[in-house]
């Protein structure tokens, strides 16, 4: 029979020893024999910059004063300069143009004013309660760092850290797939940018002997980037563990095969 129906489709007698292809190409439907995945890389961009390094400091500095030397006046110097002249004016005369009981308020009035509003400011601290208490589980931490989103998943009797994912469904694109993998975690009220369509890397890997079949050989994930556009995740319905940590802490939860294609895409500049 297989030889019958490699010579109706048109295929030469070598084909006969490829019978899935033979059957694909007559039109029959192929056993999948790898498992496909969409995975999605949640990435919470830093929200300030990092502390600047020695050599960069003096650079700024640098920079500051060229421009500080080559700059014009801003309308407030001006305005300062043409104040501090009226004044010299009028203390070498004694003719005093100022009508009574009118109010002038002068730009060095003003700088005092604004050196007062400056001393009462104070800015946020860049090292937050959860770096202080390293909870990885917070969004609110490593303020000036990238951060990756990590599920905890059952993979047949395992259950790992794992970017989110599920398995694809016909009728689905992988960017589809990995979508819908974000959702499950997170739900639907997150807001998040997906880059592109197509996959940024590919993870593969076989299934144990055990458990493997000519059928079921083993599963293909394919990684998608998207960034977090929601600064307030309390109505995501987070479900199982998830944590939230850098590139530096992947090494601590990721399998190194599967951290090695991860790291092959993921930059954190």
């Amino acid at each position: 029979m297989a030889a019958s129906s490699a010579v109706h489709c048109g295929l030469h007698r070598g084909a006969v020893m490829a019978a899935p292809r033979a059957r694909w190409a007559c039109g029959m439907a192929a056993p999948r024999s790898w498992r496909l995945f969409g995975a999605v890389c949640l990435l919470r961009l830093p929200r300030i910059t990092q502390p600047l390094q020695k050599e960069e400091e003096e650079m700024t500095a640098l920079m500051g004063q060229i421009e500080l030397e080559k700059s014009h006046y801003s309308d407030h110097e001006i305005r300062k300069l043409e104040e501090e002249e009226l004044l010299r004016r009028r203390k070498e005369s004694a003719y005093d143009d100022e009508e009574p009981g009118k109010t002038v308020i002068m730009a060095q009035d003003l700088e005092d004013k604004w050196e007062q509003k400056f001393l009462r400011f104070k800015a946020a601290p860049r090292i937050t309660d959860a770096d202080e208490s390293n909870s990885r589980t917070s969004l609110n931490r490593k303020l000036d760092r990238n951060l990756m989103l990590l599920v905890k998943q059952k993979i047949g009797n395992q259950e790992l850290w794992l970017l989110p994912q599920e398995e694809w469904q016909p009728g689905e694109t992988l960017r589809n797939t990995a979508e819908r993998a974000m959702a499950t975690f997170l739900g639907d009220h997150i807001e998040a940018k997906v880059l592109g369509n197509a996959p940024y890397g590919i993870y593969k890997y076989k299934f144990p002997r055990a458990i493997r079949t000519e059928d079921n050989v083993g599963a293909k994930v394919f990684f998608f980037k998207a960034f977090l556009q929601s600064s307030d995740l309390s109505q995501a319905e987070k479900k199982g563990n998830h944590l939230w940590v850098t590139k530096d802490e992947l090494g601590d939860y990721l399998k190194p095969e599967y951290l090695k294609k991860v790291n092959r895409f993921l930059l954190d500049l």
